[in-house]
């Protein structure tokens, strides 16, 4: 379209004069040159140079760059001298841009967290520069608590404290009246040192952060150097600049500022063009900022300077096992190692009341989608015994602890391992109570175990198998009516030729039987109260009762080479009863191999890349960017157990191995038992 009229604007800025520009284009139907002076932090020269463009005809004047020339050490007088420079300006236009920034600043935050559902959730930020990106931070909180804000006039992000608390408010106003009086240039020199407060401030909560708001110029005034994998909220960023985020490894610049030109302008000169393109006003209502900005089609930018990528962070909690658990931290290992068994059962009482602890830090995790995910292992102390001793308020308290501190190292979501998550409700308090979304992890442990299972029906080889796959024998379910036992039955009724399912809760076994059966699954479907009649004719059997030591099946009338698959935690099945039948193929779990090439868990009893089912759940979430309550309760759903199955499969998650009671199965082991139920089979003909 043809210009209709024509316009100089003058951005004045106290930033490096490198980037200077004079260039002609078009804004809004309008032709305008545009030319860009910077004084390399020279304020004198700044308010000659304003008058000098006013002068020369200039439409509109943008004064800026103050904050930034001080950044990188150009300026260190005052940041309000640059009313000084806007007051050279006299008979013209002139703006500095803070309006548009505003709104330029929180439409990147909302744009970007409706583009990328949950990216600033619990996000650990650091933002320097201060009130530079009040709105920014302002915005953030609503995502996140944990922002940090490193600025010379505001140490510790004291404004936000003291929001907070009034009466701290009220006592800081006293206590800062003497510095409130003293004119800016004067308490600016007295501040808090820069070395102290901008470099040592700065670095930590960087180093730290996923999410670092700055300039170009902040960050290389702040010296920060360690970038990689962070998210970087900015302004004004050109192909250069990108670059050189791009070689210290940040993952996604997000640009405040659009940039309609060849050249890179910031949000004054915006301002100053949507100024010049209003004729009947020279103040721009929010109504012609808002129509300027959908006229000219421009809105914020989303940067990837190393490919497309996504970072999320998860907590999962752990708990000791028993006390051989001990061995694998200090000072535990080496107390247990010298001290008798009445200490270490000592112990063991009063690590129950231990605050949680981070165990280890988990890296490497890289999905073939391109999401990457970090984590953390938290321990509470308690065993499995401690923990039964207790109330379920004993636990939930552990485990809300466990959630403050999985928020405070950015977790975006938290699992819950082991005994953890069938104390109680299972997960249902703790999920209402904690600040972050809870998983248990039993969806996917549902899936785990039956994965292990068809997986060990290929290995052993002793059940005939149709050209699907699937088992033409007979299956049962032990603990048929539980959350677990329930989704199980409804699997195995798909993959099966007949089907039994155990519980002594009759109407419920009832019902669930019914239901399956509208399904239309392929199995027939039988009921008992009981297991024992049936067990000498089960090719596999899937127990998931919770019994708590309770007898569940006696393994002595089991069929050789028959699959146990005990999905219940605690378990139902004893090792001491396992051990009477060599024959008989008992698996706990069905571990998950992680996506990456370079997984680090800690020690966890597995290999280094491979992960208990329901830790696998909180990753396959993470990575997938569903920081939601997935699986709490004792009811969960067949249809989140078909999803979490996909989502491990869309992000590289892959069975990699059966374990029992012992560890994970060798290929030996699995020979060994087809050998011992052959062997024992043909004795009974």
């Amino acid at each position: 379209m043809v210009a209709h009229t024509s316009g100089l604007i003058a951005n004045v800025s106290l930033a490096s004069s490198q980037r200077d520009y004079d260039v002609t284009g078009n804004f809004l139907h309008h032709r305008f040159r545009i030319v860009r002076q910077g004084t390399d932090g020279n304020l004198a020269d700044a308010e000659a140079l304003a008058r000098s463009w006013q002068e020369r005809g200039a439409t509109v004047v943008a004064v800026t760059g103050i904050r930034e020339a001080r950044a990188v050490g150009l300026y260190r007088g005052d940041l309000a001298a640059l009313q000084k420079v806007r007051r050279a300006v006299t008979d013209t236009l002139v703006t500095d841009g803070h309006r548009l920034r505003d709104i330029l600043q929180e439409w990147a935050i909302r744009h970007v967290q409706d583009e990328m559902p949950g990216l600033f959730n619990n996000a650990r930020v650091a933002a320097l520069g201060g009130d530079n990106h009040d709105r920014t931070v302002r915005i953030l909180r609503e995502y996140t608590d944990n922002i940090t804000v490193a600025d010379p006039l505001l140490p510790f992000d004291i404004p936000a404290r003291l929001d907070a608390v009034p009466a701290l408010a009220m006592l800081a106003d006293v206590g800062t009246l003497s510095m409130q009086v003293l004119p800016d240039p004067i308490r600016s020199r007295i501040g808090i040192p820069h070395f102290v407060n901008d470099r040592l401030m700065a670095r930590t909560a960087a180093r730290e952060a996923d999410v670092v708001v700055a300039t170009y110029e902040e960050l290389a005034g702040f010296g920060l150097e360690d970038l990689a994998g962070k998210t970087l909220v900015t302004a004004s960023i050109d192909d250069e600049r990108l670059t050189e985020l791009a070689s210290r490894g940040v993952d996604m610049v997000i640009d405040a500022t659009p940039q309609p030109f060849a050249v890179t302008v910031n949000a004054a000169v915006l301002e100053a063009l949507m100024m010049a393109s209003v004729h009947e006003s020279a103040v721009l209502s929010d109504d012609d900022l808002l129509d300027m900005i959908t006229s000219a089609g421009i809105e914020p930018r989303l940067l990837f300077p190393n490919g497309p990528k996504r970072k999320s962070r998860f907590a999962f909690v752990i708990h000791p096992l028993s006390q051989e658990n001990f061995t694998k931290v200090q000072p535990l290992r080496t107390i247990t190692g010298v001290t008798p068994a009445v200490v270490t059962d000592t112990i063991e009482k009063m690590l129950a009341y231990a605050p949680p602890f981070v165990y280890s830090h988990i890296t490497g995790i890289v999905s073939p989608t391109g999401a990457e995910a970090e984590g953390w292992l938290i321990s509470v102390g308690g065993t499995p015994k401690e923990l039964m001793a207790h109330s379920p308020e004993f636990t939930y308290a552990r485990l809300l602890a466990a959630a403050e501190t999985a928020k405070k190292l950015g977790a975006q979501i938290m699992g819950l391992g082991a005994f953890t998550k069938v104390v109680g409700d299972a997960g249902v308090t703790v999920a209402m109570k904690a600040p972050l979304p809870i998983t248990t992890g039993n969806s996917y442990s549902a899936s785990g175990a039956l994965w292990a299972a068809h997986d060990a029906l290929d290995r052993l080889g002793l059940a005939e198998r149709d050209e699907h796959g699937r088992l033409k024998g007979k299956a049962m379910v032990v603990g048929a009516t539980g959350s677990i036992g329930s989704v199980c039955a409804r699997l195995l009724a798909l993959a099966a030729d007949e089907l039994w399912l155990v519980s002594p809760e009759s109407a419920k076994l009832l019902e669930l039987k019914s239901d399956i059966e509208r399904a239309h699954p392929r199995a027939t479907i039988h009921v008992a109260a009981t297991p024992d009649a049936q067990l000498p004719e089960m090719d596999l059997i899937v127990t998931a009762t919770s019994g708590a030591g309770k007898r569940v099946l006696d393994i002595m009338a089991v069929k050789p080479g028959c699959i146990i698959t005990d999905v219940a935690r605690p378990l139902d099945l004893p090792p001491e009863d396992v051990a009477k039948r060599p024959d008989v193929l008992v698996i706990e779990s069905g571990e998950i191999e992680l996506p990456g090439t370079d997984v680090h868990l800690g020690d966890i009893g597995l290999p280094p890349h491979v992960a208990y089912a329901c830790l696998a759940e909180t990753v396959a979430l993470a990575l997938e960017g569903r920081y939601e309550t997935f699986t709490v309760g004792r009811n969960i759903s067949w249809e989140k157990v078909k999803e979490i199955y996909q989502i491990g499969l869309k992000h590289g998650m892959k069975l990699a191995a059966i374990s029992g009671v012992n560890g994970m199965f060798t290929d030996e082991d699995i020979s060994r038992v087809r050998e011992l139920a052959l062997a024992r089979r043909a004795a009974a003909l």
